[in-house]
């Protein structure tokens, strides 16, 4: 089994804590992509982003001094968002560094797909940014099937923590010998289950953690998810959908 998740655009930088285990797999693309903004200039780049002028001059920067084989942090260590808040990986023991080793992988529009412990550099650049490189119109494009191919080499089951604008760049590309598996975390209202941003995040990072700990590597086991007030609905769900409801007295 290979759990998959999305990146976050917040990182930061930790060379120290614990040390890279290799470099992406599809790092020569990630060169492509590099030299394809180094080519933009300012204006273009800040359109690219869809940021503001702030968020864009750190991003030019880190841009214009990025070393893609230096001075890198552990990806499961990089990324900063909430999603990442509630899976700690920081507090991981040994045991689950190595379960998320073998069973994590991060998707990401600069790099394609990341080990737990891939050295990476920060970066901006969603999935769905619209960036022409090598003949491609996107970044969907430019990736292609080749994301779905490595995962599929790995394993033949699938269970998808990513959002859809990431997913996307997977599900559509699998064969259907492959089990692809989507989580689903909402509330039931008025017979129809809403999944809600940052709750959704959430439930993601503590998914992650819940089966770092069990060292769970069959899908089935993720039923067992209880936090955050989320429980398996197995009336909603199906043998390719897992759909966890939040309780009523935990929305409370």
């Amino acid at each position: 089994m290979r759990i998959i998740i999305s990146p976050a655009k917040k990182m930061n930088v930790d060379a120290d804590s614990l040390p890279c285990q290799g470099l992406p797999a599809f790092l020569p693309r990630t060169e492509r992509l590099l030299s394809a903004l180094r080519a933009m200039d300012a204006a273009e780049l800040k359109r690219l982003w869809k940021c503001n002028d702030q968020i864009a001059a750190l991003n030019i920067r880190r841009l214009e001094a990025m070393d893609l084989q230096r001075n890198l942090t552990p990806a499961i260590l990089s990324y900063e968002g909430i999603q990442y808040q509630y899976m700690a990986p920081g507090v991981f023991t040994s045991a689950e560094y190595g379960y998320v080793q073998e069973h994590l992988r991060i998707l990401s529009g600069f790099y394609g797909l990341l080990r737990p412990f891939d050295g990476v550099t920060p970066y901006r650049l969603e999935m769905q940014a619209r960036l022409a490189v090598d003949g491609a119109k996107d970044l969907y494009a430019f990736w292609g099937s080749s994301l779905a191919r490595q995962l599929a080499a790995e394993s033949g089951c699938i269970l998808n923590l990513a959002s859809r604008e990431y997913s996307l760049c997977v599900s559509k590309h699998l064969e259907p010998s492959v089990r692809f598996i989507t989580c689903v975390f909402g509330e039931e209202t008025g017979g129809r289950i809403l999944e809600k941003g940052t709750l959704c995040k959430m439930a993601r990072g503590e998914m992650v953690r819940y089966l770092a700990e069990h060292r769970i590597t069959e899908p089935e086991a993720a039923k067992g998810f209880d936090r955050l007030g989320y429980r398996y609905a197995p009336t909603r769900s199906d043998r390719n959908t897992y759909v966890f409801l939040r309780s009523e007295d935990s929305r409370r």
